[in-house]
């Protein structure tokens, strides 16, 4: 006979079923929770790391074979238009514009460098005379046809006035350009009605000989000199003409060099700009009008155009400007100072003492192509970013100036870390995807676009990494702005 099933063992039999199914059941919401998280986590590290590198498509490092004009300069009242002297863009006549051979314009940056280190380091041994040497009287080795100075606007000058296309340049004090009897570009005094020698006797002679090479007197007339790192130098007469910038930008009696003689140019520029703080550069010249106040924005590629505009911006393109203060450099008041105390790679601040930047300290250049750093935070910038750039393999370069090279054959994008400059005010900037590294003619190969120096030399916050970019110098409120973007 069958034995009957107690009520007592049906009970325990329906209690372990349901301890059995709220069991799986929390191990199948348990695993369902830590996948989610696992899957938050690497969602969230993806983001990360988006969030602190570019990627970009290697074509877009490099110019195009046409020109494409930004219109973001055309909104300022006093705005002319850069470009890249070796670009589509460039005013140069095409059949004479020069192509663009990396390895000498590398080559020509560390000359540039070298003059500017000169020049400082004999005032700091308190040797002003720099006509008694072979150093540099301005810190800039511009016109040859590699040369470091790149970006060029195009200005008049006379009356009636002659377009000329000059190199600008933070660095240099004064403008000058061909005249007669040199090579076209050339300016012809004698067909301005408003051109004028300076006097020998003059104060402005006189002021000349304090700030830089003055070269004595033809007759009455004021001559002066300026040497260049590589010993290229110009001659010729100290005069004033009427400067056009725009019909509504003009100015009469502007100081500049009229040049007679030039050594070792071979570039088809007509000269300079100068926008250093000296007495006769366009900043100080025209201080009544624009309160010493500038800005510029150089293209991202040599086939884009930028600007250079005279006065503050108004209204709300002042949104998005980061200001940090200029500093004052006992060695060369010409100079705009920063306050760099460090670097942040991939989101990171780099392990880099703040004195390290501190001592001679860190200047802003427009001419310098290749930002240089104290070696000690060179190093340290470089095997952050060699790190990260695992993935790609690393080359020898062409130039010895650029130690950090990848061939970058067959890979249509590249991924590289951001990078961001700290000020000592506490302002942090980060630098466009295209101040980052260095394309050559072969965009195969591409370089970390810093390098390292001498501790004894200044730092140089140099024009690669300040592509595209607004660059505001407020001389008269000690302090320099930044905004993304610019052009």
């Amino acid at each position: 006979m069958a034995t009957p099933i107690s009520s007592t063992s049906s009970s325990f039999l329906i209690m372990r079923y349901f301890i059995s199914l709220f069991v799986l059941l929390g191990l199948n919401l348990w695993s369902l929770d830590r996948g989610f998280a696992l899957a938050e986590g690497t969602s969230t590290r993806h983001l990360l790391h988006q969030q602190h590198t570019h990627t970009v498509d290697l074509h877009s490092l490099l110019p195009a074979t046409t020109c494409s004009p930004s219109t973001r300069g055309n909104k300022r009242k006093a705005s002319l238009e850069v470009v890249h002297k070796h670009g589509p863009c460039s005013h140069l006549p095409q059949h004479k514009a020069t192509a663009t051979n990396h390895t000498l314009i590398l080559e020509q940056d560390q000359a540039r460098v070298n003059s500017i280190n000169s020049r400082i380091s004999k005032k700091l041994n308190g040797n002003e005379d720099l006509s008694q040497s072979e150093a540099t009287t301005l810190p800039a080795q511009w016109a040859s046809s590699q040369s470091a100075g790149n970006y060029m606007v195009t200005v008049g000058l006379g009356t009636p006035n002659k377009q000329l296309s000059l190199v600008f340049d933070t660095g240099s004090d004064l403008t000058w350009t061909r005249c007669q009897p040199q090579k076209e570009p050339i300016f012809d005094p004698s067909a301005s009605s408003s051109y004028t020698n300076v006097s020998c006797s003059s104060t402005e002679c006189v002021q000349l000989g304090t700030s830089m090479e003055f070269d004595g007197c033809s007759g009455d007339t004021c001559q002066y000199t300026v040497k260049y790192g590589d010993l290229s130098k110009t001659i010729g007469y100290f005069a004033t003409d009427k400067l056009t910038l725009t019909p509504n930008d003009v100015f009469d009696g502007f100081f500049f060099g009229c040049s007679q003689q030039d050594v070792g140019f071979h570039d088809n520029s007509a000269g300079l700009l100068g926008l250093s703080r000296n007495k006769f550069s366009i900043v100080e010249q025209t201080a009544q009008k624009y309160s010493r106040f500038f800005s510029y924005c150089l293209p991202p590629t040599a086939s884009s155009t930028g600007y250079l505009s005279f006065g503050a911006p108004g209204g709300a393109s002042n949104a998005a400007v980061k200001y940090t203060r200029l500093t004052a450099l006992p060695a060369s008041s010409e100079f705009y100072g920063l306050d760099l105390v460090g670097i942040n790679v991939n989101g990171q601040k780099l392990s880099i003492p703040a004195s390290v930047f501190s001592s001679p300290g860190t200047i802003i250049d427009s001419g310098t192509v290749i930002s240089r750093l104290p070696s000690t935070a060179y190093t340290a910038l470089r095997d952050t970013f060699r790190a990260a750039m695992t993935s790609y393999p690393l080359v020898l370069g062409p130039s010895k100036i650029l130690d950090t090279c990848y061939d970058l054959s067959g890979y249509p994008t590249v991924t590289y870390p951001k990078i961001e400059f700290v000020f000592g005010d506490g302002v942090t900037l980060e630098l466009d995807a295209t101040g980052i590294v260095y394309s050559f003619n072969d965009s195969k190969l591409v370089c970390l676009a810093f390098a390292g120096k001498d501790d004894t030399d200044f730092a140089i916050f140099g024009n690669t990494q300040q592509k595209n970019m607004e660059v505001l110098h407020d001389v008269a409120g000690g302090r320099v702005g930044f905004a993304p973007g610019g052009c």
